[in-house]
């Protein structure tokens, strides 16, 4: 008889809780994501999507609750039984983590060449000529001249700020990226470029995503997956497509058509 494959989750999460008084942070969340997936966390502001991102990505100590990950070797690790040093390991070389702000994620006192080779740095490459020439590929990767190498980031556009934090984080090859509203503080002509680019990587690279959004327009274009989340809870989940097209909870009917200000 054959056997069927089990897909195994990259990431699974599990009863996790923030709390900063009643009903704020988040509570009793699980949920799980596969490679290859885009899940995009959604809800009102407020709501603990923010929260819910820092504690899933090793940033914040939850009050309960596990995350659990597969590494590279195929074995499970409980992100919170790690001393504080492996997590932040985990984060700069399995992981990326992509600001709302890309000055919260760049280095402005370093060249966007440096900025991208940090993270190979961190990985053990050495080789000034491999780190100069792949820090170039990441530039034309995300659409930015290369004759830029050498330019601090404080001299660029806010578009380009933030495409020069996805190749930061992207360079390593990571198996999971985070990113927290990466549209929102953009003009929406510039969002419209930086979500393309955003999905042309998805496929290319096969990315795994953990998305927070505010904005259902983004989470349609890029996630496979909705958390909806609300007064730090999750009250549906589902495709995408599914929870957009037809939502099961009330809340969510609101969301969709709009009548909440998220």
């Amino acid at each position: 008889m054959k056997m069927e494959m089990v897909e195994i989750p990259l990431l699974k999460i599990e009863n996790l809780t923030k709390l900063y008084g009643p009903e704020k942070g988040c509570q009793d969340v699980s949920f799980e994501i596969y490679p290859g997936e885009v899940v995009g966390i959604v809800g009102e502001s407020g709501s603990g999507k923010s929260t819910l991102l820092s504690a899933i990505s090793g940033r914040l100590m939850p009050d309960f609750g596990t995350v659990n990950y597969i590494s590279e070797k195929g074995e499970a690790q409980d992100l919170y039984r790690q001393s504080e040093a492996d997590r932040r390991k985990v984060l700069r070389t399995e992981w990326g983590f992509v600001e709302q702000n890309a000055r919260d994620g760049l280095r402005m006192g370093v060249s966007a060449g440096a900025n991208i080779s940090e993270r190979l740095m961190a990985q053990g490459v050495r080789h000034y000529g491999k780190l100069h020439e792949t820090a170039k590929k990441w530039l034309e990767e995300v659409e930015i001249s290369v004759d830029r190498v050498n330019d601090y980031p404080k001299t660029f556009s806010g578009g380009m700020q933030q495409r020069l934090q996805i190749a930061r984080n992207l360079v390593s090859n990571p198996r999971l990226v985070f990113m927290d509203e990466p549209t929102s503080s953009l003009d929406v002509s510039v969002q419209a470029k930086l979500l393309d680019l955003i999905r042309s990587l998805v496929r290319q690279y096969n990315l795994s995503i953990i998305l927070v959004t505010h904005d259902l327009a983004v989470a349609r274009l890029l996630a496979d997956r909705l958390v909806v989340m609300q007064k730090s809870r999750v009250i549906e989940t589902g495709l995408t497509d599914q929870i957009l097209d037809d939502p099961q909870h009330a809340y969510t009917q609101l969301l969709v058509s709009s009548i909440l200000q998220v």
